[in-house]
């Protein structure tokens, strides 16, 4: 009796991650849009695999769907929960960077990490009524099951989210090349102290956001202006290790232009987010928690 009870749990198993798989992909990005975290994303879809293994998959109509929802469902759960410890957090929160290769298909721009901090200033059920309707383009009746709310309160919640969004997009898209020669600038500009470089290349009203989470040494609040990143950059820049022992990845963070800075001090990635031939914001992520797949 073991053996067979046994072999039916693996076709079960078997069975139900055939039919789980082609779908995951698309549930991680669902899951990372609501938490703004990889590896809090991968446990809610590898959450919502072990309750598929339950369900009698063949009165499911459409299993992407149904899979969304819970999903949709686990992460409002997490998002509550994390909403918690991030008001708790040492320092500014900024997402799990998402690396891409430089040539590579440019990200949708709902992985944005400008989108993402702004999400995370909503309640976590405007979020997700935001998420759920305007980029994974499930209606209003499906979303009131998954909030428990009602449709015309979803809608709401909805329209409340958008409101913020919208004020806090750029409206301006900024060109490769000059998204390349800005990053490149940056570079040179930081590892070899060349204040007036730094300087040309940096908005008036631009922002630096650090995020050590109280792991590793980070700016505790948003650095704004053109001055203070400057006096900010280069006196770090002075401290860390020799540009001649760190390695330098070009890579795309949630859609921008930056790097994957390899060094004896550890591991950090920079987003850099222009616009015409500046730069209005800086992402730096030292926190090692939000960088272990990387490593």
């Amino acid at each position: 009796w073991g053996a067979a009870a046994r072999a039916t749990r693996r076709r079960v198993t078997d069975d139900a991650a055939q039919t789980f798989e082609p779908h995951r992909e698309y549930l991680l990005g669902v899951a990372y849009r609501m938490l703004g975290s990889i590896a809090e994303a991968e446990d809610a879809v590898q959450d919502a695999f072990l309750r598929w293994q339950s369900v009698e998959r063949t009165t499911v109509q459409d299993p992407r769907a149904y899979l969304r929802r819970v999903v949709a469902r686990l992460g409002l759960d997490r998002l509550k929960s994390a909403r918690a410890r991030r008001e708790r957090y040492v320092g500014p929160w900024l997402p799990e960077p998402l690396i891409e290769d430089p040539a590579s298909v440019e990200m949708a721009d709902d992985v944005s990490v400008a989108l993402l901090m702004t999400l995370e200033r909503l309640s976590p059920l405007e979020r997700a009524a935001f998420l759920l309707h305007d980029v994974f383009d499930m209606d209003y009746s499906a979303i009131a099951e998954v909030l428990e709310r009602s449709e015309p309160a979803c809608r709401q919640l909805a329209a409340r989210a958008r409101t913020h969004v919208r004020s806090e997009r750029s409206r301006f898209t900024p060109s490769r090349e000059a998204e390349t020669r800005l990053v490149q600038g940056f570079t040179a500009a930081m590892y070899s102290g060349d204040v007036d470089g730094l300087a040309k290349l940096l908005a008036d009203d631009a922002v630096f956001y650090s995020d050590g989470g109280g792991k590793r040494t980070a700016a505790l609040k948003p650095i704004y202006g053109r001055d203070r990143i400057v006096r900010f950059v280069i006196g770090v820049s002075k401290k860390r290790a020799p540009i001649s022992t760190a390695s330098i990845r070009p890579v795309r963070i949630n859609g921008l232009p930056g790097f994957v800075v390899r060094d004896p001090d550890g591991i950090e990635t920079i987003a850099i987010e222009t616009s015409g031939d500046q730069i209005v914001a800086i992402y730096a992520i030292r926190n090692p928690e939000k960088l272990r797949h990387l490593s």
